[in-house]
């Protein structure tokens, strides 16, 4: 009688041990696949943001009454790298996940107005590294909207996870925070020929 006592308390104390980490692994393993899935967004983001300085190089002997706008690049460039490191330091918290949205609709803005000056010369669209490298930072564009698609995915995973129940009452008193997604809107590249309407 009383091992059978003993059994069922043991039972009783045992189980909901070993469901909470269960469930607190599975949190930590979600988790990871964010973070994970957020350094395809950074390696992606790094090599873009080397792909600009060349750029620059390249198009400054032609473009020397703009240095305002090589300039309002490079500004706009440090500052994405800067935010980019403060959300590769913690993806999915809000505040570097805004900030790098901000900063890269700097970079955006900034990026848009460089191409087109350069889509309005001839002399420079006849250039071929200025051609390779834009084509270079297009891809790099198309890289991390495919990176930034499966973070989303990844995040959208995680917080389900956590909010379920009995999820929840692990994710909450282990710090398990809601991820936020990102949303990022890239340079709008310029087309490779001219769009005809008939």
């Amino acid at each position: 009688m009383i091992s059978t006592i003993f059994s069922i308390l043991a039972i009783l104390i045992i189980l909901p041990i070993l469901v909470g980490i269960l469930i607190y692994n599975r949190l930590v393993n979600r988790r990871n696949l964010f973070k994970d899935a957020y350094s395809q967004i950074d390696v992606h983001l790094k090599r873009r943001y080397d792909l600009i300085p060349s750029l620059l190089d390249c198009l400054k002997a032609y473009m020397k009454n703009e240095p305002e706008t090589l300039e309002a690049v490079i500004r706009a460039r440090n500052l994405a790298s800067a935010a980019n490191t403060r959300a590769a330091g913690s993806p999915g918290d809000p505040g570097p996940m805004k900030g790098l949205k901000e900063a890269e609709g700097v970079l955006k803005t900034a990026l848009n107005r460089l191409f087109t000056l350069v889509e309005d010369s001839l002399e420079i669209k006849a250039d071929e590294a200025v051609h390779k490298l834009m084509e270079e930072i297009k891809s790099m564009e198309n890289k991390i909207a495919h990176a930034r698609q499966a973070y989303n995915d990844a995040v959208l995973f995680y917080n389900r996870c956590r909010e379920k129940f009995p999820n929840l009452l692990v994710a909450n008193p282990f710090g398990f925070k809601e991820a936020f997604l990102l949303d990022l809107e890239l340079t709008a590249a310029p087309p490779d020929a001219p769009l005809l309407a008939f």
